[in-house]
């Protein structure tokens, strides 16, 4: 049986980190190949919508579109802090871990489905953070119950849609570290510098 981490303490560092973002910072490059700051932010709201849809067992809108994020609406700096308490109050009620739900065209427990969104918010906070130049720090609860989610998933190859090929981390780095490698990020990371 899957625990239930609340989705609170991932949400709430993402929605501290977009006040230090500058308006021409969003073509800024992130910790995921080719994908801007602009492009990450659009993407956090479409999962928080998408998530939040799986928890109330909302009809599906199936995958994501393959050709990346709408652009980013104008309003994002309220609406991804509006948009991340209403997924998290969503999986707080206990029928949103009962039976299935669709996220994203897949079909899954909805307790799986609520270690995914949590997944999400831990692994896109860090690559927003990196990308702006700014300090994260998860909770070893939330990272803890990613780290088992990544480590049951993870192959050496990557899987299509969630993660790289897993990046080599020391066994005796900090647990963080241990889930950023496994999705395929190098901790180490850090902005190209521009000359």
């Amino acid at each position: 049986m899957t625990t239930f981490v609340d989705l609170a303490p991932a949400a709430d560092r993402v929605t501290g980190l977009l006040v230090a973002i500058p308006d021409d910072g969003l073509g800024a490059p992130t910790p995921c190949s080719e994908v801007t700051v602009g492009d990450l932010l659009s993407h956090l709201l479409g999962l928080s919508a998408a998530f939040r849809g799986g928890a109330k067992k909302a009809p599906d809108a199936g995958p994501p579109p393959t050709s990346g994020p709408p652009p980013l609406q104008p309003d994002w700096r309220t609406a991804l802090p509006a948009c991340l308490d209403a997924l998290v109050a969503a999986w707080r009620a206990p029928a949103a871990r009962a039976g299935t739900t669709s996220v994203g065209g897949v079909e899954m427990p909805g307790a799986a489905a609520a270690v995914v969104a949590l997944d999400e918010l831990v692994l896109h906070g860090w690559d927003l953070a990196r990308a702006t130049g700014q300090p994260y720090e998860a909770d070893s609860a939330s990272v803890d119950a990613c780290l088992r989610f990544v480590a049951a998933t993870a192959r050496p190859e990557g899987v299509p849609g969630l993660f790289g090929p897993p990046v080599p981390v020391p066994e005796d780095a900090p647990a963080l570290h241990r889930l950023l490698g496994l999705s395929g990020r190098n901790p180490e990371w850090s902005p190209p510098k521009v000359l």
